[in-house]
């Protein structure tokens, strides 16, 4: 498979050594070798450096200072690897929960007067009274959720914080620590899911208050019309009737403040649930990636072609024509360090444009007889699957992605292509 260069180079930076090669499109012009005029040059080879024969990755500054930025822009240029300083992502802190603190208006005691009006102002206020008392339980109840769940908050944070301290600073892969680590913080988010459960059954609870207090302020202001009062017991309903309304005003709050803290912690855990399942894969590799590629891609994408992608039988043909790859990892080893450039291009990839679709094509080397054509396409197309399942483990829903499969002459080695579309 031959790529066409169409554009001048304009930026470089280093991002990782070894076999990955990425541009961002969206932000960088595309790589190219034309002339002002628009000729086309011969391709210039670019003498590999040391650095690719080392097996570690090599990540540039968190902080992307300037020094940094040009020693890296100076590196990208030597080993042909492009790429961008970004400081770790760290995932998002939850969200605020309401802070009210709901205090009922209370029932004002009235004598009862006697009267078949004033006996019935008696049993409102009673049932008044058990309502604002069932409101003070649930306000209680609400309160201790809230602190139940802020300090399992604070506890979980405070897990992943030191899981991404050791994978920030350096550490083996499958650490048995962090592995810990990493099961203490899917129990502590359990337990928020289940305080999220217990909002639930709460604001089930508030729910029926609520019909109550509406059908209570419905009675009262239906006893006016009773024949058989007098002054006091028309007095004592207008005192009733502006308690049972501060009290459904009371109610109302109370349910909407619960929704809003049901669906923020929802959606709040769901995404720290996907967080979780791309910490795993950090964990396992031993390198920092950062927070779940799903939170990224906000929008569902148009249908692709591909509809089983996993399956290397059915992976499809691909013609790149003028498109330029956002990644290149060259399988010339075993076990290439790619996913921290690959998860860094796709991020900022989706950062700039959520509905992003991605090709990824297993380029095989056409070199030998037909016996070694066919062993390299089968080594492409496993090394593609092994890219693939990278993206779906760091988030990105398997929707977004299309397996397809190509043949290059150009290739000396196995190669898998990133395209965004």
């Amino acid at each position: 498979m031959s790529f066409r260069i169409s554009r001048p180079i304009a930026l470089s930076v280093a991002l990782l050594a070894a076999g990955c090669s990425f541009v961002d499109e969206s932000l960088l012009p595309v790589l190219t070798g034309e002339e002002a005029g628009g000729s086309v040059g011969a391709p210039v080879p670019i003498q590999a450096s040391a650095a690719e024969a080392n097996p570690a990755p090599t990540l540039s500054a968190a902080a992307g200072t300037a020094s940094a930025t040009a020693q890296g822009a100076a590196q990208g240029a030597t080993n042909g690897v492009t790429g961008v300083n970004t400081a770790p992502v760290v995932a998002g802190q939850p969200p605020i929960l309401g802070s009210t603190n709901f205090v009922t208006p209370g029932v004002t005691p009235a004598p009862n007067t006697g009267t078949f009006v004033g006996q019935k102002v008696a049993v409102l206020r009673s049932e008044l009274g058990a309502l604002q008392q069932r409101l003070q339980t649930r306000n209680q109840q609400l309160q201790q959720i809230r602190t139940a769940t802020t300090g399992n908050s604070q506890a979980y944070h405070g897990t992943i914080a030191a899981i991404n301290t050791r994978l920030q600073v350096g550490t083996t892969p499958g650490n048995p620590i962090l592995i810990n680590q990493w099961n203490q913080a899917q129990l502590q988010l359990e337990r928020i899911g289940a305080d999220i459960s217990a909002m639930n059954s709460l604001a089930n609870a508030v729910a029926s208050d609520s019909s109550m207090s509406a059908y209570l302020l419905e009675s009262t202001r239906a006893a006016y019309g009773l024949s058989g009062a007098i002054e006091e017991d028309h007095r004592q309903l207008a005192i009733l009737e502006d308690e049972t309304n501060r009290t459904v005003v009371l109610v109302d709050r109370l349910l909407n403040e619960l929704s809003e803290d049901i669906s923020r912690q929802t959606a709040y855990v769901g995404n720290e649930r996907a967080n979780l399942t791309t910490l795993s894969h950090a964990v396992k590799n031993g390198e920092l990636l950062g927070a779940s590629l799903a939170n990224r891609a906000y929008s569902a994408p148009s249908p692709i072609a591909s509809s089983a992608p996993f399956a290397g039988a059915n992976t499809q043909s691909f013609q790149a024509g003028n498109r330029q790859p956002l990644v290149v990892i060259r399988f010339d080893r075993p076990d290439v360090p790619y996913e921290q450039a690959l998860y860094t291009a796709v991020n900022r990839t989706l950062q700039g444009r959520p509905q992003s679709v991605f090709d990824v094509v297993a380029v095989s080397p056409m070199q030998g007889g037909a016996a070694d054509v066919a062993l390299n396409q089968s080594k492409s197309t496993r090394n593609a699957q092994k890219v693939l399942r990278s993206l779906t483990d760091m988030g990105l829903p398997a929707s977004r992605v299309n397996l397809s499969a190509a043949s290059s002459g150009q290739a000396l080695t196995g190669e898998v292509h990133v395209y965004v579309r």
